[in-house]
């Protein structure tokens, strides 16, 4: 299906369509509720959504903070219009600085945490509400590295992009439809103003996705990768960032008291018996 970071893109979103409506049906229903960020990966899975279930089945919500890039909800609407998702704003600014009111002196990694976890139950309570699953956003370059919150953003019933490096993201998004606006913008998880994501990692994805294809796909060691034309301490911080945030790939861990522990021993498919 893939040539190195280049996508057989046709294939790509026959698969990701068919795999969305499958999983949703199999559980008996068939809505499904997302977090529409304005940004391009929430963007995509919008579409792969609304061609699975029909546009209808599917409700878009913006989770805007006030100090949010307005260009957002703006990029968001011209997203749900381009595929006719149900749309719906909640501003989280509320929720967020009742709670910031006790912790007055909290830093950026807390808020952004908090706001992403605060839309997280938003989404998980408009399922309940909607008898839909809640579709996750996080592509494989931002999984790999951890770039993201656990039981925030990071959460989710199913993930069709989850297996997409970033780069494979955009090649689908040109495919299936996504308003070029939302292509060519700078990626952001909006957490605080003027935040990039490329300028808090450090590299751009780009870059980053070809060492963790020839490191993870290809299972390149450390000497191919830098005998490839790979920086060995950009091979090295890179490596740490996946070690280091493997928790967050993982379920809870639970102690191992009884011959059939859950996650060890007694494992099955999410449909099981079913």
């Amino acid at each position: 299906m893939m040539s190195g970071l280049s996508a057989n893109t046709v294939l790509l979103r026959q698969l990701l369509v068919n795999f969305v409506r499958d999983e949703v049906h199999k559980v008996g229903i068939n809505k499904t509720v997302l977090g529409l960020s304005g940004g391009i990966d929430s963007a995509l899975v919008a579409f792969i959504a609304a061609e699975a279930l029909g546009p209808e089945n599917v409700h878009a919500i913006c989770m805007p903070y006030k100090s949010s890039n307005p260009d957002s909800e703006i990029h968001a609407r011209l997203v749900a219009a381009a595929c006719g998702v149900n749309f719906e704003v909640i501003p989280i600014t509320p929720m967020v600085d009742a709670y910031f009111e006790i912790f007055p002196d909290a830093d950026n990694m807390r808020r952004g945490n908090k706001m992403a976890r605060e839309r997280m139950t938003i989404l998980f309570d408009h399922s309940a509400l909607l008898r839909a699953l809640v579709l996750g956003t996080s592509n494989k370059t931002e999984l790999l590295l951890g770039y993201g919150t656990l039981y925030g953003d990071m959460a989710s019933a199913i993930n069709p992009i989850g297996d997409l490096y970033k780069s494979q993201v955009w090649q689908l998004s040109e495919q299936m439809g996504v308003p070029s606006e939302i292509i060519q913008k700078q990626p952001s998880a909006d957490l605080w103003a003027g935040q990039t994501d490329e300028e808090e990692l450090g590299f751009s994805y780009r870059q980053v996705d070809e060492l963790l294809y020839r490191m993870v796909d290809q299972r390149m060691n450390r000497k191919e990768l830098i005998e490839s034309g790979l920086a060995g301490d950009f091979i090295d911080s890179i490596y740490y960032k996946i070690q280091n945030s493997h928790f967050k790939r993982r379920l809870p861990v639970i102690a191992k008291v009884s011959n059939r522990t859950i996650d060890r021993d007694f494992r099955y498919a999410r449909d099981w018996g079913k």
